[in-house]
C-alpha cells in the first residue's frame, strides 16, 4: 500500500480494510465479478483509502452493498466506464 498515511490508526485501518476484503470478498461477490480482477489500494490526502477494481464486466447492487458491508463504516462507491465491454468500480473509505 504506498504511503501517505498520516497515523497510526489510519494506516491500521487501512491495513484492516485491506485484509477484510480478501477474507470476505469470495462470499460478497458469488458471480466473481470483482474477483480476480486488477485491483488498486490508493492513499489520498492521508486520510481517505481509495480501492479501484478495473476490467469488471458488471456490478449488481447485491455486490456493492457487501464490499461496503466488508468495509465497514461509511463508504462511497461510484461506478464509470472504461471500454464499451468493461466498467471501473470505485470505492472510498475513510481512515479517521
Amino acid at each position: 500500500m504506498p504511503g501517505g498515511v498520516k497515523s497510526p490508526a489510519a494506516s491500521e485501518r487501512a491495513a484492516a480494510i485491506k485484509q477484510r476484503l480478501a477474507a470476505g470478498l469470495a462470499k460478497v461477490d458469488p458471480y466473481h465479478r470483482l474477483q480476480g480482477r486488477p485491483v488498486r489500494y490508493d492513499v489520498t490526502a492521508g486520510q481517505t483509502l481509495e480501492i479501484t477494481f478495473r476490467d469488471v464486466p458488471s456490478i449488481g447492487e447485491a455486490e456493492v452493498n457487501g464490499v461496503k458491508r466488508l468495509l465497514g463504516g461509511k463508504s462511497f462507491c461510484a461506478v464509470s466506464p472504461q471500454s464499451r465491454e468493461r466498467i471501473i468500480v470505485r470505492f472510498v473509505v475513510p481512515l479517521e
